[in-house]
C-alpha cells in the first residue's frame, strides 16, 4: 500500500494525534527516589568493559555496507 493510499484511509483525528505525537519530547515520568539513586551511583564499568564498548562505539560509527545512509 502507498503512503498516499494509508494517508487517504486515516481518520483526522489520527493524523491530529500523529501531529501530537511526533511533537512530545522525551521525558522522565518521575524524578528518582533517593534509594533509586544510591542504587545507580554503584553501577560502575571496569576498565576492559568500557574499553570494549568504546570500541564498539567507533566500530558502528564507522560501518560501511549495506543499511547505512551516507
Amino acid at each position: 500500500m502507498a503512503d498516499e493510499d494509508q494517508q487517504q484511509k486515516l481518520s483526522d483525528a489520527t493524523k491530529e494525534a500523529d501531529r501530537r505525537d511526533a511533537q512530545t519530547a522525551a521525558h522522565a515520568d518521575r524524578m528518582p527516589t533517593p534509594e533509586e539513586e544510591r542504587e545507580a551511583e554503584k553501577n560502575r564499568l571496569d576498565a576492559d568493559e568500557a574499553a570494549t564498548i568504546e570500541e564498539q562505539y567507533k566500530r558502528g560509527a564507522n560501518a560501511k555496507g549495506e543499511g547505512r545512509i551516507d
